[in-house]
């Protein structure tokens, strides 16, 4: 399993409805992303800065770049880019984080810390 993060942004006043909008997510985008070996994806959004700090565990990351290619991805863009920065082919404009330190097991045998 390998772990990817990356920011993106919401346009100001707009974090409502981006929320909105994923609550629930398409089924069939969460069946894309699963099927691309997506195993957990989480969003988290900085009112102070209507940044989006996206973190996902993937299996792999040909598979991961290739989501980027579905239909119902593409559709989704289209349907974001109206309430977040998005480049010419309406993907979100986003910057990929690099690692620096990572627990894999907090805490002791019975996982409390």
């Amino acid at each position: 399993m390998k772990r990817i993060a990356f920011v993106m942004s919401v346009t100001p006043g707009r974090a409502a409805e981006y929320e909105k909008r994923h609550n629930p997510i398409w089924p069939e985008l969460e069946a894309a992303l699963e099927a691309h070996g997506v195993r957990s994806y989480s969003i988290f959004h900085d009112p102070s800065t209507h940044q989006l700090f996206a973190y996902a565990e993937i299996e792999d990351e040909d598979r991961w770049r290739a989501i980027a290619k579905t239909e119902v991805c593409r559709r989704w863009w289209r349907h974001m880019a109206d309430i977040m920065p998005s480049n010419p082919d309406s993907s979100p404009v986003s910057r990929e984080l690099l690692p620096v330190f990572h627990i894999p097991r907090a805490g002791g045998a019975d996982g409390r810390l």
